[in-house]
């Protein structure tokens, strides 16, 4: 969908986009300013003060100003509502890293956005890795990163820094965002309540403390859902004898979606999603099904990072979840993008 956030009311001209910026004051969308600069040769004018537009001192056009913003917000909450009707009091899971994990301002971005989406009714669970700060840790300790296919080669050592970051400062760094930002979040591991059981992934010779999700057990989780809190999850989790693992947090977010019946998953990547042709950004798919997805595979258009990530996305929604996301964790809000609109922020795969 083209962005439809303008009120009915206004009107087109063929002069620059930029006109209206200066009527969106710091309280407006930072979303909406991108996406009226990205809308080419259609700015909206309002016509009971486009002759006052050339003089800024107009006490009209500062009363224009504030009458145009305000107007724009209320169109774009109500231009919300059938989204929000729609996923009010559902499970969401999102998967965060990547660039929206080491940029602040992106950061901030996705903190905001999954407050706002709290606010409004849905029920978001949070699903952390944190490999740039491993590995910045791992050099104060005089340990090399390594990395087999793509998953960290995890000895004893490294063991004990992945555990310590993850889940004493990545970790609870996230809930004092999110509690700053006004909703109420609560920092846990996989190894609490027994949320999560490992096992040892298949290579773990080749890997060491590598690994997989053998059973999960989302008790813990529920009450804490049910009361409006948004748990925080590190990536860590243990096996029987308490032996802890490192788990691929695409892996941990799926199996915690499909174990809560939830609506939807969402990665967020430093890709624009899945492409037709892996060197052309602009060959989007914007929605695609199992089926087509296993063709892609098939036809070698799917391939490195992107295969564990579609391979989580399919293995959830085997398990029951209506439909999975990889969206593009660059793009500032992308996670409101994804849900509010029909425009959506990468590729949803369905059942």
């Amino acid at each position: 969908m083209s962005y439809s956030l303008i009120p009915k009311t206004l009107s087109l001209s063929s002069s620059s986009p930029s006109s209206l910026l200066p009527f969106l004051d710091k309280t407006s969308p930072p979303f909406l300013k991108s996406s009226l600069n990205s809308t080419p040769n259609k700015p909206i004018i309002v016509p009971s003060i486009k002759a006052s537009l050339s003089t800024s001192q107009s006490p009209i056009l500062e009363s224009s100003k504030s009458d145009l913003a305000g107007q724009l917000r209320v169109e774009i909450l109500s231009e919300s509502l059938p989204f929000i009707q729609k996923f009010r009091g559902k499970t969401i899971v999102v998967k965060y890293g990547g660039a929206a994990m080491k940029s602040p301002d992106l950061q901030a971005s996705v903190i905001n956005d999954l407050v706002l989406l709290s606010c409004v009714g849905l029920r978001p669970v949070f699903v952390h890795g944190g490999g740039p700060e491993i590995n910045l840790w791992l050099g104060r300790f005089g340990l090399q990163p390594n990395f087999l296919n793509g998953l960290r080669v995890t000895d004893h050592s490294t063991m004990e820094i992945v555990t310590m970051v993850l889940v004493g400062k990545v970790n609870k760094h996230l809930v004092s965002l999110i509690n700053k930002a006004g909703a109420t979040a609560v920092g846990l591991s996989g190894m609490d309540g027994r949320l999560l059981t490992a096992r040892p992934n298949p290579n773990s010779s080749q890997l060491g403390f590598v690994g997989d999700v053998a059973r999960v057990d989302p008790t813990i989780l529920r009450p804490l859902i049910d009361n409006s809190h948004i748990p925080v999850i590190a990536s860590v989790a243990s096996d029987e004898t308490g032996q802890s693992y490192n788990i691929n947090a695409d892996t941990v977010a799926g199996e915690l979606a499909a174990s809560l019946g939830a609506e939807k998953l969402i990665l967020l990547t430093d890709v624009a999603g899945i492409l037709e042709n892996r060197d052309d950004p602009s060959s989007l798919v914007k929605q695609i099904d199992i089926k087509g997805v296993k063709k892609m595979e098939g036809e070698g258009k799917i391939g490195g990072g992107m295969i564990p990530k579609v391979n989580c996305c399919v293995r959830s929604l085997s398990q029951g979840v209506r439909t999975a996301s990889i969206i593009d964790g660059r793009l500032p809000h992308s996670l409101l993008l994804e849900i509010l609109t029909d425009e959506g922020a990468g590729t949803m795969i369905t059942g």
